[in-house]
């Protein structure tokens, strides 16, 4: 499967330790493996899934959209804190 980034997505591993990394990667094998593993979402945010995992005793979520049945595309990650906010962004 084909997973392509944005900007946004990039820069938020980008200041990621590590072994931080390592989590972001897990979920995103699932999400490859699975795509419809996240819960969609509706009204303004329609077409995008939510991927929620824990990280540290901490839920972290991650936001993509299917392309088609080769291809996601990841949007945002980051803990739940402002998260919505910063989706709606972009």
């Amino acid at each position: 499967m084909q997973i392509l980034v944005t900007p946004t997505f990039a820069k938020a591993i980008k200041k990621l330790h590590a072994n931080q990394k390592k989590f972001i990667d897990k979920a995103v094998l699932a999400i490859s493996e699975n795509p419809k593993i996240g819960i969609s979402k509706v009204g303004d945010l329609e077409g995008i899934a939510i991927h929620k995992f824990r990280m540290h005793d901490q839920v972290w979520l991650l936001a993509y959209r299917v392309i088609s049945k080769k291809s996601v595309k990841l949007l945002v990650v980051g803990p739940h804190e402002n998260f919505y906010r910063d989706l709606k962004k972009d």
